[in-house]
């Protein structure tokens, strides 16, 4: 048997024009988009597609979506996005 692996398609930080700046997050449905363009260049075997909801991945603070720890408070943003379990393909 193969060794599953995972992949997270996150939501991609736009930033905002003006003059106040800032950024905009895309949305889930382009995380799922960002999924099926990545299995139509990878032949894998899917496993599982999950819908995960983490909080504050994109804080400079945190490591992101694999931060086996992440803090939440007063001021916590929450992301959701999508995890694809697959294992590699026997092609």
């Amino acid at each position: 048997m193969s060794k599953i692996e995972y992949r997270d398609f996150l939501p991609k930080e736009v930033k905002r024009g003006g003059l106040f700046g800032g950024v905009d997050l895309s949305d889930f449905g382009s995380c799922v988009a960002d999924m099926n363009h990545w299995l139509q260049e990878n032949a894998v075997n899917v496993v599982q597609v999950e819908t995960v909801t983490l909080p504050n991945i994109h804080s400079i603070t945190e490591e992101g979506s694999t931060d086996t720890e992440l803090h939440a408070s007063s001021h916590t943003l929450w992301y959701q996005f999508v995890r694809l379990w697959y294992s590699a393909s026997a092609n």
